[in-house]
């Protein structure tokens, strides 16, 4: 059938990060688990960072996914804005990283087209496919059904993504000391 690859979507935000897990076994997924990260909006830049990074570190521990995907950052009329978002993307990216996980990143669109079939879907769509795709998933966000939406995007591309890497020489991913038991 294929190898059994564990998958943790991450949809980064700085008030809410949406995650998700899945299992994919060639063209078979299962649900494992989603929720969301909400730093509390009070405390300052540093240490909302801070508490994301600690949240998912436990959750890929908790977890422990072989492979994970990040949403990239859209473009924002407010720079500001945008320079907030790069950040917590950035501990989105580098905390998978720091686990030995390789990580990919796909635009906001592409993970619409693949899941809705659309690349300008409305998040009620996306909840909606993610339900058929994923029977089992029980989400509380919309960042929890982005997160999946985005791990299913990536379990449905990294066959080409491995050719890729493998045709360009490989990408760095450290080894990982633990596995799941």
């Amino acid at each position: 059938m294929g190898t059994l690859t564990r998958i943790i979507g991450i949809d980064p935000g700085l008030r809410k990060t949406g995650w998700g897990i899945v299992e994919s076994e060639g063209s078979r997924l299962s649900f494992i688990a989603c929720g969301s990260i909400d730093p509390d909006t009070t405390l300052d830049l540093a240490a909302r960072l801070a508490r994301l990074h600690d949240a998912l570190s436990a959750v890929i521990h908790d977890h422990q996914p072989d492979e994970a995907a990040v949403e990239e950052t859209f473009v924002n009329k407010d720079p500001r804005s945008a320079l907030k978002l790069g950040a917590a993307r950035g501990v989105a990216l580098v905390v998978p990283a720091l686990a030995g996980l390789p990580v990919a990143e796909y635009a906001a669109n592409s993970v619409k087209k693949c899941v809705v079939g659309a690349g300008h879907a409305d998040k009620a769509q996306i909840r909606m496919m993610v339900k058929v795709l994923l029977p089992k998933a029980e989400f509380h966000t919309d960042d929890a059904a982005d997160a999946l939406a985005i791990a299913i995007t990536h379990a449905q591309n990294r066959g080409v993504r491995t050719l890729e890497s493998r045709a360009s020489g490989g990408v760095y991913a450290p080894s990982r000391d633990t596995k799941r038991a």
